[in-house]
């Protein structure tokens, strides 16, 4: 049996509502996905413009590569398939600025990963978590990079546990919090998966568990992490820490994780009604739609 007839199979076994739906982020004033294609996307940070690789960008761009570069402050070219460096195309271009989404502030800089300390892709999750969070809500916030997630739902009034394993996304997740006007998130330094299932083990639960798992990378002992080897025991561990009527979000950047994995893997967890599995987008000022990953959202 072709591949995709067998992919189409299993994608009829499992049915879940929504699996095949896109959501769509959207910009906001402070930050536009300008144009994608040839492999490459053209970003308005505030003011400051960037040349960022983009794999899913396969497809032709709606400006010309000169309007790309008349526009732009910044280039990343990559040395490996890790890491990179900066070019500078504008002789003024800041190498570290600040941007707002609605009341939040955060501070953006170059990083050798061609990160700038934001997805905005996730802005789709903002709008859930904002509808979805009361004050008082605990919010556990797993694999927590600058922490935009976090101040989204602290600005909504929630209890947040933000938790990285890297101390300088911490710190910039503090600077965050502070230029925010906002207080109190409690900081976790540690393996995140470790410290769920030690929660879960004194018996703690949140209202909403929100987790970002990279799709593959090294631990701090040198261990290998693949999303995939690890996604049963993240939502299943996700699963016993909620409270009724919570909710899980689980993003996926991996190309190892598809919409079946993720529905397959939810299953022994939640009911079908519970579940609701996408494809997140963003599309471009040209038009250009741009595929950013699979999403699972979870109620219990």
């Amino acid at each position: 049996m072709p591949n995709d007839q067998i992919r189409r199979k299993s994608s009829e076994n499992f049915a879940v509502p929504g699996n095949s739906q896109r959501e769509y982020a959207v910009g906001w004033p402070d930050y536009e996905l300008l144009d994608a294609g040839d492999g490459k996307k053209l970003e308005r940070w505030g003011e400051v413009v960037t040349i960022r690789p983009e794999i899913q960008a396969h497809f032709q761009p709606g400006w010309s590569w000169s309007d790309w570069q008349a526009r732009a402050d910044w280039e990343f070219a990559e040395l490996s398939s890790t890491q990179g460096t900066w070019q500078k195309l504008k002789p003024q271009a800041s190498e570290h600025w600040q941007i707002a989404y609605q009341q939040l502030k955060f501070g953006l800089k170059l990083t050798k990963f061609k990160h700038l300390g934001l997805f905005p892709e996730q802005q789709a999750n903002w709008r859930f978590i904002a509808e979805r969070v009361k004050p008082g809500d605990k919010i556990l916030n797993l694999f927590a990079y600058t922490g935009a997630a976090s101040l989204v739902a602290r600005a909504n009034g929630a209890q947040v546990v933000h938790v990285d394993s890297v101390k300088q996304m911490l710190d910039w997740t503090n600077d965050n919090m502070t230029r925010s006007g906002l207080t109190d998130v409690q900081w976790i330094l540690e393996d995140a998966l470790k410290f769920a299932k030690r929660e879960l083990k004194r018996g703690n639960r949140y209202h909403g568990i929100i987790m970002d798992p990279p799709a593959w990378g090294l631990g701090a002992k040198g261990e290998k992490w693949k999303l995939e080897n690890q996604l049963a025991d993240l939502i299943e561990t996700a699963r016993g820490l909620m409270n009724p009527g919570g909710f899980l979000i689980l993003n996926t950047y991996s190309p190892k994780v598809e919409l079946e994995d993720l529905a397959n893997t939810a299953a022994p967890c939640f009911a079908k009604n519970q579940i609701e599995i996408k494809q997140l987008w963003m599309q471009s000022k040209t038009g250009k739609a741009l595929f950013y990953g699979n999403l699972l959202r979870a109620t219990a």
